[in-house]
């Protein structure tokens, strides 16, 4: 017994031993690591002291252990160290300071898309194991970073939708490894670099100011032209267009005319029909089908034109004619055979007219925008019932319920301001503007046209335009909204023009509080963006409220195209009519100073504690509403001037709040 005893206690102490010099090497272990912990806990942090200006995220020091913030929301760990930052859609209205997130040497994914960030992007070349990269949807500017070049690991890159200029680094030719390269909607200039990694499978530099002859690579070569398309500059075999041609993409020297009106009844292919008289019924078939056979018979009549020129030119640009992307392919490889089969001239002109028909009859002649699938038909939107929301200065709009219960807004756009306005730069103009993706955009999903018919499908907003909401209804007295709700649906509007003014450089030119709708949440969405554009003719009447939006040099020049500048002065106006519940001709005079303006407001309003932040908004209005267009401020700072009040405010009501910490 005395033996087994001492056995026992042998095992014991061995057990013992070994248990204790594990904890020891666990603690070891642990305490090693824990400086690189502590470094990358640092390093969010000090992300989060220059980009995060709103306090969105919850990164905290308070915590005593260096591990806490793997627990962090949007922060990946792996051995205790970050391995992946993912904090999208956060509102971060700050800069991606240099030497922050960088810092973090084991960083495989990074993503801070739509948000809000600002200033140039960081070097990157610390990440040595970022495979990653998601920038898009915010507000970078400079050029795209060289140190990029370094990432030799990256497979994904998106920079899209961001301010970025300059030329586009040929080093990316180095990432052998890339296989997704987003470089869309910015400012990019020069020529597109001679990428050539097999591996590339998505890529899109479409949205910028490139030039010159793209590179005819293997790589290259796989994509179509939505990948380039909107580089009025670019030329070459990819793009189907010959280099020595400077033509700008709004070519206003066309000589296309308008088909002649159809008569008093026009149809509406969201399925309505709007009479002489304003009512609505639904449309016939044997119309619709009138509209795609003289469509057809158009676009027979260009092709034969195109087929003679290029009989003298050999290999003339082939333009798209009005076909979807998948015909035109088809189209050329037509063209080409003709050349050389003049004789079988008539017999290939008929069958490109039947094919064409054959396409209209399955896709329904709808084009959907931003590469997004056709979830419906236009035999589905003539079947849909329909109800009149209003008529505006560029159009009648509808509310169209489909079979499968989907809501969406149909508008059909005034012919007599569109007359003069061709089927080809229509489409043009439609897919820039379609493309256009933001939270505060209510976003254009599809398109059509035939004849004089110009019809665009939106989303549909539950929750009416802000119009209503500020002034009300007949039955019901309007009054100023609260002041907080006032800066939320002015950040909102801010950030929406800001997006349509850095993305190709266009402009909203028809900005007013009937444009801006409530979404589900009750964000503030625009909506009838950059369509002034494509106005050949002044609205035959504007009511006061109407005028009162537009700037001095749009009312002292008739022809005067709308600019930022002018967005800047109507953004002025709306803010005003937020403020104040007071229609826009209703305003006092633009030169009145500010004191007078202060003592019209308080007039107006009774909230006399919110009294200073009211003056800081009402002080951003007016300085939208100066005369000259060169002493407003841009958009950007404008928006940049709103987010500070918010700041400001939020610091405030931190320090008066006994629970925040």
């Amino acid at each position: 017994m005395v033996r087994r005893r001492g056995g026992y206690l042998f095992v014991y102490n061995v057990l013992v031993f070994t248990s204790a010099s594990f904890c020891c090497f666990f603690v070891l272990a642990f305490s090693s690591s824990s400086p690189a912990a502590a470094a990358d806990a640092s390093a969010l942090l000090d992300f989060k002291s220059k980009a995060d200006l709103g306090n969105k995220l919850r990164f905290s020091s308070k915590n005593g252990s260096s591990f806490a913030f793997c627990k962090w929301e949007g922060v990946s760990c792996s051995g205790y160290r970050a391995v992946k930052v993912v904090i999208e859609s956060m509102d971060l209205a700050g800069v991606f300071a240099a030497d922050t997130l960088t810092r973090l040497r084991q960083l495989r994914v990074l993503s801070l898309q739509n948000n809000s960030l600002t200033g140039p992007i960081p070097d990157l070349s610390g990440l040595t194991d970022l495979k990653a990269l998601f920038l898009s949807r915010n507000y970078f500017s400079g050029g795209v970073p060289p140190s990029v070049a370094a990432l030799h690991r990256l497979k994904t890159l998106d920079l899209s939708r961001n301010m970025l200029a300059g030329s586009i680094p040929a080093a990316l030719n180095g990432l052998d490894r890339l296989v997704y390269l987003r470089l869309d909607f910015n400012r990019l200039n020069g020529s597109v670099p001679a990428l050539n990694q097999s591996s590339l499978e998505v890529f899109n530099v479409s949205h910028n100011a490139l030039t010159g002859a793209i590179p005819v690579t293997p790589a290259l070569s796989r994509f179509n032209l939505s990948s380039f398309a909107l580089n009025p500059g670019l030329c070459g075999e990819i793009v189907h267009t010959e280099c020595h041609s400077d033509r700008p993409f709004f070519s206003q020297t066309s000589t296309a005319r308008a088909p002649p009106a159809l008569g008093q009844t026009a149809p509406v292919h969201g399925g309505v029909e709007l009479n002489g008289d304003g009512t609505v019924q639904k449309h016939k078939r044997t119309a619709l089908a009138i509209g795609f056979s003289a469509g057809a018979s158009l676009l027979v009549v260009a092709l034969l034109c195109f087929i003679l020129a290029a009989k003298k030119r050999r290999r003339g640009e082939v333009t798209k004619m009005g076909l979807d992307p998948s015909v035109t392919g088809n189209t050329e490889a037509a063209v080409m055979r003709i050349e050389e089969e003049n004789d079988e001239l008539e017999e290939k002109v008929k069958q490109v007219q039947e094919e064409k028909l054959q396409m209209v009859g399955k896709s329904g002649n709808l084009v959907f925008c931003a590469g997004e699938p056709p979830v419906y038909t236009m035999d589905q939107l003539m079947r849909a019932s329909a109800e009149l929301l209003g008529r505006g200065t560029m159009g009648t709009t509808y509310k169209a319920v489909l079979d499968s219960r989907l809501i969406v807004t149909v508008k059909r756009l005034d012919g007599g301001r569109l007359s003069n306005t061709s089927q080809e730069i229509f489409e043009g103009h439609m897919e820039s503007v379609g493309g256009l993706r933001h939270p505060n955009l209510v976003p254009l999903r599809a398109y059509f046209q035939a004849k004089e018919e110009r019809l665009l499908v939106y989303d549909y907003q539950p929750n009416g335009s802000l119009l209503s909401l500020i002034h009300g209804s007949k039955s019901a007295k309007a009054r100023p909204l609260h002041w907080t709700s006032c800066l939320k649906i002015a950040e909102d509007v801010a950030q929406g023009l800001c997006f349509i003014h850095q993305a190709w450089r266009l402009v909203h030119g028809n900005l007013k509080s009937s444009n801006v709708l409530l979404g589900s949440e009750f964000e503030a969405c625009l909506t009838d963006y950059c369509l002034a554009a494509l106005s050949t003719a002044p609205p035959s009447e504007e009511d006061a409220d109407s005028a009162a939006y537009k700037s001095p040099e749009i009312l002292k020049f008739s022809h005067q195209e709308a600019t930022s500048k002018s967005d800047v002065y109507s953004f002025g106006v709306l803010l005003l009519e937020l403020l104040t519940g007071k229609h826009p001709s209703q305003h006092p005079n633009p030169n009145l100073n500010l004191d007078d303006m202060i003592r019209w407001m308080r007039s107006l309003r009774d909230d006399d504690k919110e009294e200073t932040r009211l003056e800081m908004l009402l002080d951003v209005g007016m300085a939208c509403r100066i005369a000259s267009p060169e002493q407003r401020p841009t958009m950007w700072q404008v928006l940049k001037m709103i987010q500070e009040i918010k700041q400001v405010v939020s610091m405030e009501d931190d320090e008066f709040n006994p629970n925040v910490q």
